[in-house]
């Protein structure tokens, strides 16, 4: 280890940007016994050695950067296996090092630890975004079992950030967007307030470098002024809480760039209003002083209506606690004031890695953080929504601080993002609840499934054996728990009705040849498998039923060698029955809202399976020109299924015409989905109706009923022009 001790020795170090194994060792024993340090130098020794010869692109000896990072981590005071992981993170993924071999040296929770950060460059992916998203699949995928693993990732980041001027422009910049909508975001969730305040300042600088520095700018300007008014506010507040009889520390509260920007971008407020707002924190012994404290704060400064908060009884779900209170100040400055005790503010500072905190004396300093770890196990249902990119927009929405809480009817807390509907409150129960949903009660009335939630309501989901999630809940539910559910659920019955669609497809055009799928040998059926490289009989007729594949090309692939003359002279394919039975497979096209008796033509469409237009429909010129992919449809007698369909009427422009044309319809035991009214001119107007109707005869009874109104100029059914698709 000579090599590794003269490197070591020669790091660059006493800086914050990049602190040396001499600042590590420092921070390290200041809370942990001489053994533990000793261990710490040891794995420093043996990844120095392992990274022999690499450099950062900032010309630094490699291990710089490992040692920098478990420098961040003692700086949080976490246990030792934290900062050996640490130091050891890029070991596995740059060297020849094996992940035995640093568990034999350092023990098997290190290596896991490694493990979850290490990313998956040996594996061949189509884009580098689909790398960065697997990666990250993993590594959330990995705190599931030990969430010491994002602790460590967020170090190393938090020091590539720090040193990113070494990257090229376009690589700092995608680097800078990646840890403000991941990174920062995911420390915020965690608790990790300190880190997600520095990656969030670094993100900022790295990627508008402009505007960082004209706030950087206005900053040190406020900060002269508020250098005046401070002392002067915060000293009341001191002899406000002394005639209390309560004990605290008052200090003021830093303000960050970051989160002054967006405060800009999102309320269009110009920076003076911003930084004109003066920050105070109130630290006291126990959880009931902070509320006499906001009765002290209060009666030194009036509040500021609708502005408290009360994190205390209902914390975040990042186990963030304090009282919030906005305050008119000397000359009506708005102060904001923050009440909390000193164990909140650790939780606060420091996050999920108070809860590793080593203790001497301890044999198993870990414990879960309980919010935190709810969160986490959520991941292994995310992560079955499909690609990795997709699992990765699903994490960025959970990412984000609840805003809306919620109660069951027996009096639990749900926390929900802002938007949150009641869909997504039902999938926050339970998985099975929100498959069976039917309907809700929002403080005690029915509401709409698709009703936004608000703060402090309580809401009663009612199901029903049988029911199945919609698909349209997809457009609006916000949690990507809600979303993956739908999602997962709709896969496997759309896969079942493509499979049923697919065979019906087949056996179409197999009786061209007067043959149906039991007339087809295994044989025969193995070889054209193996020729489109599918698996089984399913997949390929899934694939047929989604457009995928041509069903009369699959049908001449199984015919017998001797049978391919067979057809019949003048043999056309039998066409396939549609509706009522088609699943999620065959769709009507909402250009021309075809219904049975209309003539229709079908065409199949890659990844949507069938699309039924009417023959006269104009879009259907345009698919002419791919005749294969041309289906024969007939329509299936199925009583009781309703379809779409839309009627244009033109009116004499006066008052109560809708209303009047409207009850007409509604006499005829018609639902209306949908109206829209369209002004043509002063005189007359054009109202459009989206119906429910059973057939082409329903269709025309409603249709002859307008007709008789006296103010009914013109009715007329809904084509599609060349220009309106379905």
């Amino acid at each position: 280890m000579d090599y590794a001790q003269t490197l070591l020795g020669f790091l660059p170090g006493g800086s914050r940007r990049t602190p040396g194994l001499k600042e590590l060792l420092s921070a390290a024993s200041a809370y942990l016994p001489e053994d533990q340090v000793e261990r710490i130098r040891a794995a420093a020794e043996f990844g120095a050695d392992a990274h022999r010869g690499q450099k950062r692109k900032t010309g630094e000896p490699y291990i710089a950067h490992p040692v920098a990072a478990a420098e961040i981590l003692a700086g949080l005071r976490v246990d030792p296996d934290t900062i050996v992981a640490a130091i050891l993170h890029d070991v596995i993924e740059d060297t020849p090092i094996a992940k035995t071999e640093i568990a034999a040296r350092f023990g098997d929770s290190v290596a896991e630890i490694v493990d979850g950060v290490t990313k998956l460059d040996q594996i061949k992916f189509k884009s580098r975004e689909e790398a960065q998203a697997e990666s990250f699949r993993k590594m959330l995928l990995a705190m599931v079992r030990d969430l010491r693993v994002i602790l460590v990732k967020l170090a190393d980041r938090t020091h590539n950030m720090r040193t990113i001027e070494g990257m090229p422009a376009p690589r700092r910049r995608a680097i800078a967007r990646e840890t403000l909508d991941i990174y920062a975001p995911l420390a915020e969730r965690l608790g990790l307030y300190n880190l997600k305040l520095e990656l969030e300042d670094l993100g900022f600088r790295a990627l508008y470098p402009q505007r960082y520095r004209v706030l950087e700018r206005a900053m040190k300007r406020a900060r002269g002024n508020q250098k005046e008014f401070l002392p002067k506010i915060a000293g009341q507040i001191r002899i406000g809480l002394e005639n209390a009889g309560i004990e605290a520390r008052v200090e003021a509260r830093e303000k960050h760039l970051y989160s002054i920007y967006r405060k800009m971008t999102r309320k269009r407020t110009a920076l003076a209003d911003i930084i004109d707002v003066y920050g105070l924190r109130v630290i006291v012994d126990k959880a009931d002083t902070c509320y006499r404290a906001l009765g002290a704060v209060h009666s030194v400064y009036k509040p500021m209506p609708g502005r408290f908060k009360d994190y205390i009884a209902i914390p975040r779900v990042n186990g963030y606690q304090s009282l919030h209170t906005m305050l008119f100040g000397p000359s009506g400055v708005p102060i904001e004031v923050q009440i909390r005790t000193e164990d909140m503010h650790r939780v606060s500072e420091s996050g999920i890695a108070a809860h590793w905190r080593y203790k001497a004396g301890e044999s198993n300093p870990v414990t879960e953080q309980e919010r935190a770890r709810e969160w986490v196990t959520n991941l292994v249902a995310m992560q079955e929504s499909g690609s990795s990119e997709e699992f990765l927009e699903s994490v960025k929405v959970d990412l984000f601080p609840d805003k809306v809480y919620v109660f069951t009817p027996k009096g639990k807390i749900l926390r929900l993002p802002r938007g949150a509907t009641v869909v997504d409150f039902a999938y926050a129960v339970h998985t099975d609840v929100g498959n069976r949903c039917v309907a809700a009660k929002v403080d005690r009335r029915l509401s709409p499934l698709r009703t936004v939630l608000r703060n402090g309501q309580t809401v009663e989901v009612v199901t029903a054996r049988g029911a199945i999630p919609n698909p349209s809940w997809v457009n609006f539910v916000v949690t990507a728990k809600a979303r993956t559910a739908i999602r997962q659920y709709l896969k496997g019955l759309r896969r079942s009705d493509a499979i049923e669609l697919g065979h019906r497809l087949v056996n179409q055009a197999l009786a061209e040849f007067k043959l149906s799928l039991p007339d087809i040998d295994d044989a025969a059926m193995a070889a054209t498998l193996g020729e489109f490289g599918m698996v089984d009989r399913d997949e390929l007729f899934e694939k047929i039923g989604l457009g995928e594949r041509l069903a009369p090309l699959v049908a001449r692939r199984l015919l017998p060698a001797a049978a391919d003359v067979v057809r019949a002279e003048g043999a056309a394919p039998a066409p396939l029955a549609v509706a009522g039975t088609e699943g999620l497979l065959v769709t009507y096209a909402r250009c021309c809202f075809p219904v049975p008796g209309d003539p229709v033509l079908a065409f199949l469409s890659s990844g949507r399976g069938i699309v039924v237009h009417r023959e006269t429909c104009a879009n259907v010129e345009d698919y002419r020109k791919h005749p294969e992919n041309w289906i024969s449809v007939v329509w299936e007698n199925t009583p009781g299924r309703m379809f779409s369909s839309e009627l244009r009427v033109e009116v004499e422009n006066r008052m109560g015409v809708l209303a009047a044309v409207a009850a007409a319809i509604a006499g005829t035991e018609t639902n209306i989905d949908h109206v829209e009214l369209q002004e043509r001119d002063p005189q007359t107007s054009i109202l459009v109706f989206e119906l429910r109707v059973r057939d082409r005869k329903h269709l025309a009874g409603i249709v002859r009923v307008i007709r008789r109104m006296p103010e009914v100029l013109k009715v007329f059914r809904t084509l599609a022009t060349r220009s309106r698709q379905d």
